[in-house]
């Protein structure tokens, strides 16, 4: 019976990074006539009817209250900077870089758990986290005429989700997982509505279809990846982002035309490699 519930709760995981995949391709495609705020408006929006729809499941009525309403905002603020780097990513390159520079996310993970959380390292992870770095440098090259300083946007990204999960870490000492979903929706939804007003670039018949349809999927994606890691070790589950690399040269050959070099195919798989071996070692920041 355990068995086959963390079955299932690896099928949720590879369904939920799939989502993931999918639905970035309707966010590179939204980038083309929208802003990135009226994007991430969207997914904030339908963010928040999960976090109400999560808190009635669990029967949790004081969902709305913290106990660290500073660290909250600060959370939600670095949550908001984040998905800004991730989705600006798209507008500018192929979804195979993106996902393969933002894979170093585990790798900051332990790095600033070591500097906020103070937690210490083994020696044998630095070398991994060495060899990380070496594949983002064989994706963007700097220093040849291919590098572009916008190929720093998914490595910004990267950063700001590794810093978000250290500190979703610190605030999940004292709130629950439905009080923080509550309030990094809410508060990126404040924070995002204002940017998306400004920056509103007028609405098309398309636009109704594929914003709300990028919002659905990302709260479909989200709803797996929550029922993924309450049937299955989180152990078993992350090493299933890494799809998300395989998805994005799939999905960016077919949808878009783009086909991976040699050098960011080498440079995705020591990323990808050293960040699976992190999280086997470093379980408890997944």
């Amino acid at each position: 019976m355990i068995k086959s519930k963390e079955n299932l709760g690896i099928i949720f995981g590879a369904l939920a990074f799939f989502i993931f995949a999918t639905s970035d391709v309707l966010q590179k495609y939204a980038t083309i006539n929208h802003t990135i705020f009226q994007i991430i408006f969207f997914r904030y929006l339908f963010l928040l009817i999960v976090s109400f729809t999560e808190s009635k499941r669990k029967n949790n009525k004081n969902f709305y209250k913290t106990k660290n309403i500073k660290l909250q905002l600060t959370r939600s603020l670095i949550s908001v900077i984040e998905t800004v780097f991730f989705v600006s990513s798209f507008k500018y390159l192929s979804l195979a870089t993106v996902h393969s520079v933002a894979s170093l996310a585990p790798v900051f993970v332990v790095i600033l758990s070591m500097l906020i959380l103070k937690e210490k390292i083994e020696k044998t992870l630095w070398a991994i986290i060495f060899f990380g770095f070496i594949g983002v440098i064989i994706i963007l090259r700097p220093g040849f005429d291919i590098f572009d300083i916008k190929s720093l946007l998914p490595l910004g990204a990267g950063f700001f989700f590794g810093l978000y999960q250290v500190i979703t870490k610190k605030v999940s000492e004292h709130d629950s997982d439905e009080t923080s979903l509550f309030f990094t929706s809410i508060f990126g939804l404040i924070i995002i509505s204002g940017l998306a007003i400004y920056f509103w670039h007028p609405l098309t018949f398309i636009s109704f279809l594929i914003l709300p349809l990028i919002g659905v999927m990302m709260t479909l994606a989200h709803y797996s990846l929550i029922i993924a890691l309450a049937r299955a070790p989180a152990s078993k589950i992350q090493p299933f982002h890494f799809t998300l690399i395989f998805w994005a040269i799939i999905f960016g050959y077919i949808f878009y035309g783009d086909v991976p070099d040699l050098p960011t195919f080498i440079g995705a798989l020591i990323i990808a490699c050293s960040g699976i071996f992190v999280i086997k070692n470093q379980t408890k920041f997944s």
